[in-house]
């Protein structure tokens, strides 16, 4: 048997097996007859709750980029990597669209005032969507603040801000 001491002692380093970072896994929660798919995102729709903010979740989509027909010449394998490298032509590309956690309108019900995207572990997809996202709220809603908590504290921070916002 090999003596763990001795060998610590001639310089071998031993580190704890670190946790695989496969991909992001949330489980869903339900509350309230809505199906959450993260516990922040149920955490977040509590604290809204409590703080008597009435918000939309997932209620609303916007188009990051309009779908089209490729008419170049494209050579590639399926899109999840596997298969065999063939041509394609004529290549349908869906539009991409981006949902946002919760939405919190105006005093009008229609204008939308405050965005909430709740983020713990993001997938590798996210940091391009996430930016497309704030590009099409930049030139089309000026006016609307957006929020990215990615832990409990920070929603609770989100709350403090949204009723501050909601006194002025």
């Amino acid at each position: 048997m090999i003596n763990v001491v001795n060998m610590a002692i001639k310089g071998w380093n031993f580190k704890k097996a670190s946790k695989k970072k496969g991909p992001v896994r949330s489980k869903k929660q339900s509350y309230d007859g809505i199906t959450f798919a993260s516990g922040l995102e149920l955490y977040m729709w509590k604290a809204l709750k409590k703080a008597d903010i009435k918000a939309e979740y997932e209620s609303e989509k916007f188009e990051l980029a309009d779908a089209f027909v490729l008419k170049n010449e494209c050579w590639e394998r399926q899109g999840n990597g596997k298969g065999s490298f063939l041509q394609k032509m004529a290549v349908n590309i869906r539009a991409m669209r981006y949902t946002p956690d919760f939405i919190i309108r105006k005093s009008d019900g229609v204008a939308i005032h405050i965005i909430i995207e709740t983020k713990g572990r993001a997938n590798e997809a996210f940091p391009l969507r996430w930016k497309l996202f704030k590009r099409i709220i930049h030139d089309s809603y000026p006016d609307v603040v957006i929020f990215k908590p990615q832990k409990q504290t920070e929603c609770d921070k989100t709350v403090e801000r949204i009723l501050q916002l909601q006194k002025a």
